[in-house]
Formats: C-alpha cells, sequence, structure tokens
C-alpha cells in the first residue's frame, strides 16, 4: 500500500507542479519570449509545441494524445503489482510526467486532443525546448534503467544475476592457495 501511496502523491505533485509553472508561463509571457536565468546557459523561452519531443511528429497531435492516454492507463492498471518504494517513485515521475503533457493535449488550443504542449526550459547547447513533465518523464527513465540494470524487481528484491559460463569455470577450477591442490612440484 505505501507503494501505491507514494506513487499517486509523485505523480499528483509532479502534474500539479508542471500546470503550475505553465500557468505561470502562459500568464507572464508572450509566445517566443525568452528571459535569461542564467544568461544565455539557461533562459525561460515560451513555445507552444505541437508534437512529440524535438517537436517531431507535430502534425499528428492527437495521435499523441491517444499514446499518452494509453502509457496513462498502463501505468494506473500496472501500479498494482509494484511493491519497491523506488519502483513506485519511478512510474510516478512517469505517470506525473505524462498526465501533465496529455492535460495540455486534451484542454489547450486549439481544441481538445490537439492542444500544443507549454515548454519553457532551454538550456545552451541542447536542441529543445522543455517542460517539468518531460523532466520527470526523463527522470523516471533514468531511474527505470538504473533499477533495471542493477536487476531489482517490482517487490524491491535485487534479482540474482545469472552467472556466465567464464565466470561458472572460475568458480570450478581448483584454488592455487589451497596445500592440498597444488600440483606434483610445485
Amino acid at each position: 500500500m505505501r507503494a501505491l501511496v507514494l506513487l499517486a502523491a509523485v505523480a499528483v505533485g509532479v502534474l500539479a507542479l508542471d500546470q503550475f509553472a505553465k500557468y505561470l508561463v502562459v500568464t507572464n509571457l508572450e509566445v517566443g519570449e525568452m528571459v535569461p536565468v542564467l544568461g544565455e546557459f539557461f533562459q525561460l523561452h515560451f513555445v507552444k509545441n505541437s508534437g512529440a519531443a524535438f517537436s517531431l511528429a507535430s502534425g499528428f497531435t492527437w495521435i499523441l494524445s491517444i499514446v499518452a492516454v494509453g502509457v496513462i492507463v498502463l501505468i494506473i492498471v500496472f501500479a498494482k503489482r509494484i511493491r519497491s518504494i523506488a519502483w513506485a517513485f519511478m512510474f510516478g515521475l512517469l505517470l506525473g510526467g505524462a498526465l501533465g503533457n496529455v492535460t495540455d493535449r486534451l484542454f489547450r488550443e486549439p481544441g481538445f486532443g490537439t492542444g500544443h504542449v507549454i515548454d519553457f526550459l532551454q538550456f545552451w547547447g541542447f536542441p529543445a525546448i522543455f517542460n517539468l513533465a518531460d523532466v520527470a518523464i526523463v527522470t523516471g527513465m533514468g531511474l527505470f534503467l538504473l533499477l533495471a540494470l542493477r536487476g531489482v524487481g517490482l517487490d524491491g528484491v535485487r534479482v540474482p544475476s545469472t552467472t556466465t559460463p567464464a565466470t561458472e569455470q572460475l568458480s570450478n577450477e581448483v584454488d592455487p592457495d589451497e596445500p592440498g591442490d597444488r600440483p606434483a612440484g610445485a
């Protein structure tokens, strides 16, 4: 139950923070306006994105909406299997981020299911402008990779790694430090 509560709390927190930040941007900046925060290194740059990351698939906004809703449904259905706090946090980040962007697609101009996502974070040298929902999604995917590479299961238990033929051979070799295992004349 703790994992589900954490997942929900993280998702709601990400959604609220993302939508509040977008509200501030929309009410205080004009589309295209740039506000330096740390000089040219980091600035707020208000854009409306009808596509996916890097403005790809901008003509397919309604398909992106359907995919995002599908991801949200899968996370909610899958959530009851999660027993790990780390996995719950990861899924909460993904759910909150997906909800943040799908909220824009469903309820912002130009219309239901075809709304443009509000992006406003820009770093010098990085080829995309993004938002807090995107940050949550990328952070969640990074955590996913970390948990998967470490072999942590949804229950929080590390799955033992399987032995490779090389490590199995090493474990079956004779220990040269054992007196009884030395070949004659050694």
